[in-house]
């Protein structure tokens, strides 16, 4: 089987989230008994002389110190996901970003500045803040918080990672 485009999910020894490697990272670690599946996913690895369940999940042997806490990178897609790629100002679907307070307005590029929008009302918006407009953002925008946005990012996780993420909100 082909283990391209899946992913298994990597906890400290303590279960805490650590980061996001490929399976066959995961397979690696098991094999040197670094680790151990915690959850596996659907098939199997196969080699000559050994077959194991996909890993979904594996927990590390040995604690592993975390020496700070990542931000999450401010990305277009991070955008879309936070917001759950619905328009900020109307709900629809969004295909575009928005800085609330424009930047030409002195508006920063931050995560408490930037929504996802539709065309029609980035387009419409333009140059103007939501309060000249008339309009109110339906949630106010900010930095993603929580295991599972330091972990993931903007990755859509696998429901078998959910015991150990948490809700995304």
């Amino acid at each position: 089987m082909t283990t391209n485009g899946h992913a298994a999910l990597v906890l400290n020894a303590t279960y805490e989230p650590l980061c996001v490697v490929s399976v066959r990272r995961a397979a690696v670690l098991l094999l040197s008994e670094k680790a151990e599946a915690i959850t596996h996913g659907e098939g199997f690895l196969q080699s000559a002389l050994k077959t194991i369940p996909i890993p979904s999940v594996v927990r590390l042997n040995r604690y592993v110190k975390v020496p700070h806490l990542r931000k999450v990178s401010l990305s277009r897609r991070a955008i879309f996901a936070r917001d759950r790629w619905r328009c900020a100002y109307c709900a629809g679907p969004a295909e575009t970003i928005d800085h609330v307070m424009p930047r030409s307005r002195g508006g920063g590029h931050v995560w408490e500045n930037v929504v996802a929008a539709c065309a029609r009302c980035n387009h419409k918006k333009g140059d103007k803040t939501p309060k000249e407009m008339g309009w109110r953002l339906a949630t106010v925008p900010s930095v993603p918080k929580g295991a599972a946005w330091r972990v993931l990012g903007h990755r859509t996780p696998d429901p078998r990672w959910e015991l150990w993420l948490g809700s995304r909100n």
